[in-house]
């Protein structure tokens, strides 16, 4: 059985160590829920991954965004090199779900361009968690919708041995049956080609790799694994399983069975229109509901398939539908991420999706069935779980009241403090950030000011151009590429105050930052609350000499809450650096885009062998496609020159 691996040039440090004993002690006493309570640039994500690696289970990682999971992705795939790190987000690069407005009478048709290398990774996943136990996914919140039911997708997986008696049209009919394609010309993942007896299968999660079975009359006599490029052997199998071309993959014998109960369920439906004499509802209902099935029974799936995979999965309505969660063994652990922030984005998932649903079944453009694709709710998520680490700097009152067990990790491995927060008076506040904003600028730091409403930012960085400040204004219309410029632009120096309302938060690393300026600090809500104000504070945490200036006339409990844990967690930092003659040092951090990952290409690459470079070039491929879908286009070039240059090697 395969072990995870932990590969690190470092060692857990400062409270680390206590922080993953705590955890580990807890999942192995059983407990349902812990937390992990670590301050920014703590190494949370190293702690998770000494965890998963002295606990030795399957692992679930939840983010609440695609690019945070592809940061987490980026980091457990360089801890655990030998493990499969795997990486599941939606693969829509656009979606425009399907809708109907009564009021305007508009249909608006299912429209999307599906992300095939997301896909890939998609499909690499499930088959990772069929295959072995050394697994870690890193999931957005996309986890919790429809995916097909996981006993049907493994039924699927068509196994192939040397010697095995099959017929070679018998593999065709069955690589067809399971949604693959014939394609002599284009050959493109999910697809197969035929040279008399060989047969060539391009699999569903992978880009780079082919499999080739050669057959003698009606047996296979030989399985080999090759490189698409080049069409050299790689390796000779002695097994092999392909997996579906589709999570939706339907078995023939449950088809027709379905199909039949499809055709019920329409009947029902147009009898229960007529009877309340809605004849146009009726109609629309059969012409889509006969053409659809006309597609199934024909080609195996239809545009919307899943708006009828309660019949082929087997499911009662009103039941849960199967999700990533299915695919996970029993003993797996989940780690959500920036819980205070993922929990609640779970939550919402059902409601939103539930009303769109109903104007398409009450005007007769879908079945009832269609209620039953869709994300799980909350309760219904809680309980695929099963034991489950919060990981936050600012845990909710949830997590916090469900939790066995808390672990903090208030120590960072730099010896930095958390920053000293002041409260000053609204009157005059202007005047006094020009003054403070001086002295920062003067030392060569930089300034990060946050606003209550777009207006206010816009007029202050008005006032500041027009007082020969360099500042700039980052807000919700920019994007994330842009978003991406503005702040390398800040580090730079190009700029030295950037003005903003709730984008200063979580994921922004400045450690040239000195000063953040809160104002209207005493406004409670979303943007005031203990939570939000936590994570601002902790933008000045990178830097040794940041502070935070709050601007109010009073202080609420908010407030008042966010003050006294920074400064709780400054006391023991500050203990520590003198018990350890710790002194705080500033981050020095290269100024890059968000993802980072660790170049191996040019190390010792004389020594790999011809399968090395293959593998690598697939590692590579995935993390550059992560890279470009997440908008990090400089690392996504940097990585297809380091593909480029194995592949010339290849050729050599």
């Amino acid at each position: 059985m395969q072990r995870f691996e932990l590969h690190a040039p470092y060692s857990p440090c400062g409270d680390q160590p206590q922080a993953i004993s705590s955890l580990v002690d807890g999942i192995n006493d059983g407990y349902r829920t812990q937390v992990l309570l670590g301050v920014t640039s703590s190494g949370k994500t190293f702690t998770m991954a000494n965890v998963i690696q002295q606990v030795q289970r399957p692992a679930l990682v939840i983010a609440h965004n695609k690019t945070l999971a592809a940061q987490l992705c980026n980091e457990f795939r360089e801890f655990f090199p030998k493990n499969r790190v795997e990486f599941f987000v939606s693969y829509y690069d656009y979606y425009q779900p399907e809708a109907y407005l009564p009021r305007t009478d508009t249909y608006i048709e299912k429209d999307l361009s599906i992300n095939d290398e997301i896909d890939k990774l998609r499909h690499s996943a499930t088959s990772s968690l069929c295959e072995r136990r050394d697994v870690i996914v890193v999931a957005s919140v996309s986890c919790i919708y429809g995916l097909g039911a996981p006993t049907e997708y493994y039924k699927m997986a068509l196994s192939l041995r040397p010697g095995m008696q099959i017929e070679r049209d018998v593999l065709l009919r069955n690589l067809v049956d399971r949604q693959y394609k014939r394609s002599d010309i284009d050959f493109v993942r999910s697809t197969f080609r035929v040279r008399g007896d060989v047969v060539e299968i391009f699999p569903s999660s992978n880009s780079e790799v082919t499999i080739r079975v050669e057959f003698w009359g009606d047996t296979i006599d030989c399985i080999t694994e090759n490189d698409l490029v080049t069409g050299k052997k790689l390796s000779t199998l002695d097994h092999v399983v392909i997996f579906p071309a589709s999570h939706y993959v339907i078995d023939s014998d449950i088809k027709e069975q379905a199909l039949n109960q499809i055709s019920n369920d329409m009947h029902s439906q147009v009898d229960y229109f007529a009877e309340r004499d809605k004849l146009i509802e009726a109609q629309r209902i059969r012409e889509r509901v006969c053409y659809d099935m006309e597609m199934i029974r024909e080609v195996g799936y239809c545009s919307g398939i899943e708006n009828y995979s309660r019949y082929f999965d087997g499911r009662q309505p009103g039941q849960a539908p199967y999700t990533l969660l299915d695919f996970f063994p029993d003993d797996f652990i989940t780690f959500i991420d920036e819980s205070h922030m993922t929990i609640p984005q779970i939550r919402g998932m059902y409601n939103g999706d539930k009303s769109r649903k109903t104007n398409l079944v009450d005007y007769g453009f879908r079945l009832p069935s269609a209620y039953d694709n869709r994300p799980l709710t909350y309760y219904e998520f809680d309980d695929r779980l099963g034991q489950i680490v919060c990981v936050s700097a600012t845990p909710a009152k949830y997590e916090l009241e469900q939790a066995s067990n808390v672990a903090e990790q208030l120590i960072r491995p730099t010896g930095l403090l958390d920053p000293i927060v002041e409260v000053r008076p609204i009157k005059g506040q202007i005047d006094d950030i020009l003054g403070e904003t001086d002295k920062v600028v003067a030392e060569g730091g930089r300034v990060l000011i946050t606003t209550l409403t777009k207006k206010m930012a816009e007029s202050l960085t008005e006032f500041l151009r027009g007082q020969d400040k360099k500042v700039k204004y980052m807000h919700s219309d920019i994007d994330t590429l842009e978003r991406i410029e503005i702040v390398n632009g800040l580090r730079n120096g190009d700029f030295d105050i950037l003005v903003g309302i709730n984008l200063l938060r979580e994921g922004l690393d400045l450690p040239e930052v000195k000063l953040i300026v809160i104002l209207d600090a005493d406004k409670e809500g979303f943007l005031r609350s203990e939570t939000s104000l936590i994570q601002t504070i902790g933008r000045a945490a990178r830097n040794s000499e940041g502070r935070v200036i709050m601007y109010a006339d009073t202080i609420t409990d908010s407030m008042d809450r966010a003050i006294k844990e920074t400064a709780r967690r400054r006391q023991i930092q500050d203990d520590y650096n003198k018990a350890n003659s710790i002194v705080p040092k500033t981050i020095v951090k290269p100024i890059k885009n968000t993802l980072e990952i660790t170049h191996k290409v040019n190390e010792n690459v004389n020594n790999m062998s011809f399968n090395d470079i293959i593998k690598e070039i697939e590692r590579l491929k995935g993390l550059m496609n992560v890279a470009s879908s997440t908008l990090d286009f400089e690392k996504a070039i940097k990585l297809r020159e380091d593909i480029a240059t194995l592949k010339k090697m290849l050729k050599d």
